[in-house]
């Protein structure tokens, strides 16, 4: 009996969405339920390439094939629903707690401090180590994406559209920017500034971009060496020093730390010397979870430029995860207040446990948002529970009447006016970063037609 055309696309989608990580057309073969001549199926397939509802990675007789989730945002399996954070949710560890603890007291009690330059002059790569053995295979499985073999950067140019608002938005975020989550889309892929917002926010925004597509398109020539992380610093920094020469360019001034008893280092031939020792100790690091987590602990810590130093060490970080083909670290969730306490307990104390306790339960949400689908039934979120029919709801009128992201963005904030206080910025990001992975697989929770759907995702990625 002959199979209809479209009965083999849909198989062939079926099959896919078994195999996040990606399959041989041999190994689709083998999971159909009916025969299929190869070529008959390398037909099929190339007309769901050409249709933009897969994509394929390898070359010659390594090429896999693997599913769009969401043609317009993302080239991966859309991320299992997350639960978003409060304040209190990151998991303290002891040593971390009593880092807070020392940093609640009142500024004038605490002891000034300045550069200790011991504290990296002291660090032996691969013979000290802050992650324990177990924190990095822990990080390691999160953390795989199936293109360990590919060259570096595949990944990130795999989720680079994603990658790209998430980034942006969080590391802004932590620096105090007032963009939502999608006033940062319509800015990053429209370059569409968002109304009541200054020009130096529109400006970080749009630095972080060029900044995250700088180090992915390095590919095989990303390193730690100077060349990379000046030119990061130029890009994250440009249009926001008052002296637009020392973009890029390592401190010759003294600075301070706002709200803090630590005295950065101000002899500019320490610094340089500081810096240099820093990218020496990094390259010697071997696992890229190290490095990542060095890099966010030293380069705060040195200042060694006029400003933009943790936006600076926060792409950095990156560095070994695009270069590993590893999922990036995109800082989801992390809370303002508890970051600024682990910086400054670096700063203050050299102690690393909070911003350890910070860093590794940010790379687990961050992984959770770039792995592809797992095969598991997760627990129900509470929040989503509480205010199930005001998000239904909500983004249900959204769609029916077809509203741009501007409109909906503002519809959203309108919505979250009526809810509790306390879970207004939680119920606005939650609808929004619904808003940005739904697709034509999902969008029947929300009573809407599949024309109408067309209509305003086309509209909506416009």
């Amino acid at each position: 009996m002959k199979i209809s055309k479209g009965k083999v696309l849909n198989s062939i989608k079926d099959v896919l969405i078994k195999f996040p990580e990606g399959i041989t057309v041999e190994e689709i073969k083998e999971n159909l339920d009916f025969e299929i001549e190869i070529r008959t199926l390398q037909r099929r397939l190339k007309d769901l390439k050409e249709s933009r509802e897969i994509y394929v990675t390898g070359g010659s007789k390594a090429t896999k094939y693997h599913l769009v989730y969401d043609r317009n945002v993302l080239r991966e399996p859309d991320p299992p629903k997350f639960i978003l954070a409060k304040k209190e949710e990151i998991p303290i560890s002891k040593e971390g707690k009593s880092v807070r603890n020392t940093l609640s007291k009142p500024l004038i009690s605490r002891p000034r401090v300045g550069y200790n330059r011991q504290f990296l002059e002291s660090y032996r790569p691969n013979i000290d180590q802050y992650l324990t053995e177990r924190e990095i295979k822990k990080l390691t499985e999160l953390g795989k994406t199936g293109n360990s073999n590919q060259p570096a950067g595949t990944h990130a140019k795999e989720v680079l559209s994603r990658l790209l608002i998430d980034l942006s938005w969080n590391s802004s975020r932590l620096e105090g920017n007032t963009y939502s989550l999608l006033d940062t889309q319509r800015l990053v892929a429209f370059g569409e500034s968002a109304d009541g917002k200054s020009i130096e926010e529109s400006q970080m925004i749009l630095n972080h971009k060029e900044a995250i597509e700088f180090l992915v398109q390095l590919g095989d020539d990303l390193e730690f060496n100077s060349y990379t992380i000046l030119n990061l610093h130029a890009l994250l920094a440009d249009n926001l020093l008052q002296d637009q020469n020392s973009i890029g360019r390592l401190r010759s001034i003294p600075v301070g730390i706002h709200q803090s008893a630590y005295t950065p280092l101000a002899i500019p031939q320490l610094i340089s010397d500081q810096f240099d020792l820093i990218l020496k100790k990094v390259n010697e690091i071997k696992n890229p979870f190290e490095q990542a987590f060095f890099i966010m602990v030293y380069f705060p810590y040195l200042q060694p430029f006029d400003d933009v130093n943790k936006r600076t060490s926060r792409l950095a970080a990156n560095i070994p995860f695009f270069k590993h083909n590893l999922s990036p670290l995109s800082f989801v969730d992390v809370p303002n207040k508890i970051y600024v306490e682990a910086i400054l307990g670096v700063y203050e104390l050299n102690k690393v446990e909070l911003l350890k306790d910070v860093f590794i339960w940010a790379y687990e949400r961050s992984a959770v948002r770039y792995a592809a689908i797992r095969q598991t039934v997760g627990e129900p979120d509470p929040f989503r529970t509480r205010y199930r029919n005001e998000i239904r709801e909500l983004i249900t009128e959204i769609i029916s009447n077809n509203l741009s992201p501007k409109e909906g963005s503002e519809k959203i904030k309108r919505k979250a006016n009526e809810i509790l206080k306390i879970d207004q910025d939680r119920f606005i990001e939650y609808v929004e970063s619904e808003l940005l992975g739904i697709h034509e697989g999902s969008f029947a929770r929300f009573r809407v037609s599949p024309s109408e759907f067309r209509k305003w995702k086309e509209n909506w990625s416009r």
